[in-house]
């Protein structure tokens, strides 16, 4: 059975579409059957991964408000293993539609239910926001993954985001857990790295990842012209530590 991970952060310009697109690619590069789902309306993870959004016929949105079968919403992409389910401009009314919808909070859930043998990974690019999209997301996941800048307001953002999940866990998800924190934007030369580093360390210790992303302008360029950044410039270091990172997540998944 597929695994399914929600990728959040409610703060946005953190680096969290790029993880969710560039780590669902490492992963189909190593073998790996992906999905990975855009759940944010700003619909940039469909976008990079060369998707036109004025083409899509079915899309998060219609998982999320319309009871859609995830499996007619799926699109296979030209990189390998790697199948997207695209958002599009509908999903941005999709918070006000869902308020009305009974059982509201897991209809993500029962979309990718019937889907979720189907992959080793499930990945869901959630929204720079904790309202009824990621909720959906949290209570469909089986763990979350946090990208996080090294930044001070990014440690006040992650306490926030911690208190939301445990929101979660008492009343939609009880054995959802953090799959892992990844720092972004890596500079190790700067004071406040270290000391951002040294806080995560302390509070989580066994979670935060070894693995950190370096700012680069190749990452920042693969988008707009619709590649992972394995495919856009494979000998960048923003690929070598994509790829890195998809090795140590499933060197970490094979323990549990």
């Amino acid at each position: 059975m597929g695994k399914i991970i929600a990728i959040i952060n409610q703060k946005g310009g953190v680096g969290k579409t790029t993880t969710a697109v560039n780590l669902a690619a490492g992963l189909g590069i190593m073998g790996k059957k992906v999905l990975l789902i855009d759940a944010d309306p700003q619909g940039n993870t469909t976008s990079g991964y060369g998707i036109n959004r004025r083409e899509i016929t079915v899309s998060s949105y219609d998982l999320l408000v319309t009871g859609a079968h995830a499996r007619e919403s799926i699109i296979k992409t030209d990189f390998k293993n790697v199948s997207v389910i695209p958002a599009n401009i509908n999903l941005a009314g999709s918070e006000v539609e869902l308020v009305s919808i009974v059982n509201r909070e897991n209809q993500l859930k029962t979309a990718l239910c019937l889907v979720k043998d189907e992959f080793d990974y499930i990945f869901i690019d959630c929204p720079p926001s904790l309202g009824l999209i990621t909720i959906n997301a949290l209570t469909a996941a089986d763990s979350f993954f946090v990208p996080l800048q090294c930044e001070y307001y990014a440690l006040e953002g992650l306490s926030q985001l911690i208190t939301t999940v445990k929101r979660i866990k008492l009343g939609f998800n009880p054995d959802l857990y953090l799959e892992g924190v990844l720092l972004t934007m890596f500079d190790g030369r700067l004071n406040l790295t270290q000391q951002v580093v040294g806080e995560i360390k302390k509070y989580f210790p066994k979670e935060l990842y070894k693995t950190t992303i370096p700012r680069g302008v190749r990452l920042s360029e693969a988008p707009s012209y619709g590649q992972p950044i394995q495919y856009y410039d494979k000998r960048c270091k923003g690929a070598e530590a994509y790829n890195d990172l998809a090795k140590e997540f499933v060197k970490r998944n094979k323990k549990k």
